[in-house]
């Protein structure tokens, strides 16, 4: 399997109020159809990691490649549209823009990348919606919908260009059971069935377990 993803001796300080090593010597990759989950104590790491990893924090030491591709050092203009593109993005909170309808939360991203026509975004937008089973949403105000329902609003936002990747950084951390386990299902149903890859730093023992492999991170290390 092709690696979508690879970290490569990974370093990372804080400068202030002291120096602090916050990552030490971190490397792995994440294969193509692979979900991942990173696993540790508060303070271990994880989030700072997954910062790095989707291209959002350029401050460290080491080599991010992404699809083969070295991307660490690229200019941050170059940045934003290599992580529009290839890595989709789902957090513990949603981040909807509540005056939008559904649709228009999910055509932001393909908007901003400008590669498709308006006509072809909002087909796609409503595809990404029926996937998730919320296309009866789509012309409702993203304030006006579940806490379930905008973290599936989400999830197709960050579908909707077609990534490489979809790192998630809590994703279920502020769902009920119920709600978590629905995310769950859709991440495996899009690994199976379209081969994407995922990257989850979660809390969750029961979501991790069931992913294929867990990352376990401890004083800013991976630890076998």
């Amino acid at each position: 399997m092709k690696s979508v993803l690879q970290a490569i001796d990974i370093n990372k300080h804080f400068k202030k109020p002291v120096l602090f090593h916050v990552l030490k010597d971190i490397s792995f990759e994440v294969k193509q159809g692979e979900f991942a989950s990173i696993m540790g104590k508060s303070g271990s790491g994880k989030s700072t990691l997954l910062y790095i990893l989707s291209t959002m924090d350029t401050d460290y030491e080491g080599l991010l490649h992404l699809n083969g591709q070295l991307v660490s050092g690229k200019p941050s203009t170059e940045l934003s549209r290599i992580r529009n593109k290839h890595i989709g993005f789902v957090f513990q909170f949603h981040y909807l823009l509540s005056e939008f309808s559904v649709l228009e939360n999910v055509m932001l991203p393909a908007k901003k990348l400008g590669e498709k026509s308006h006509g072809e975004i909002e087909h796609n937008a409503i595809q990404n919606l029926k996937i998730l089973n919320i296309e009866n949403l789509a012309r409702k105000r993203a304030s006006r919908i579940s806490g379930g329902e905008k973290q599936r609003v989400a999830i197709a936002r960050a579908l909707i260009n077609n990534p490489s990747i979809l790192m998630g950084d809590e994703p279920t951390g502020n769902l009920d059971s119920y709600n978590a386990e629905n995310v769950f299902q859709i991440f495996k149903q899009l690994k199976e069935e379209k081969g994407l890859s995922l990257l989850v730093v979660t809390h969750d023992k029961d979501f991790a377990k069931r992913t294929d492999r867990i990352i376990k991170m401890e004083d800013g290390r991976i630890i076998k």
